[in-house]
């Protein structure tokens, strides 16, 4: 049985705690690494996106961050209830042409009692940005 603790009903602690871990996982560019935080039959919507799986979930991280160069996230926990916790983020990236974005978010997320993602719901905007703009290194 898969376990990715710390485990549902969260706390405070343990909230803040799980969106580190989900921040310092995404930081790593790494889909393997990152996938591994949900379960096998995870429920996204990413932007316009709907991704079914976790074997999905690699195939989209890899194009995201085929695309998205340079990648530094930060995440912020919003609020949590029992399995559940919305958290809001931003992130800097610059295309292949070298033009920066920010990009600005929420997630809403739902846990199974092993402390795996079942549910990422996430609306995102991009902004772009000037190279001397960037707070996120």
């Amino acid at each position: 049985m898969e376990q990715k603790p710390p485990f549902p009903p969260f706390t405070l602690e343990t909230a803040l705690q799980k969106v580190q871990m989900a921040e310092d996982a995404w930081n790593t560019k790494d889909p393997q690494k990152v996938a591994l935080a949900y379960t096998v039959d995870t429920e996204w919507r990413n932007r316009t996106e709907f991704i079914n799986g976790r074997e999905e979930v690699k195939q989209f991280l890899q194009r995201k961050w085929a695309k998205e160069l340079d990648y530094r996230l930060k995440k912020e926990l919003w609020g949590f209830r029992e399995n559940r916790m919305a958290v809001r983020f931003e992130y800097e990236w610059h295309d292949a042409e070298g033009q920066w974005y920010r990009s600005y978010g929420n997630e809403m997320w739902e846990f199974d009692e092993n402390g795996l993602m079942r549910k990422r719901f996430a609306s995102i905007n991009d902004l772009p940005i000037e190279e001397k703009e960037r707070r996120i290194k």
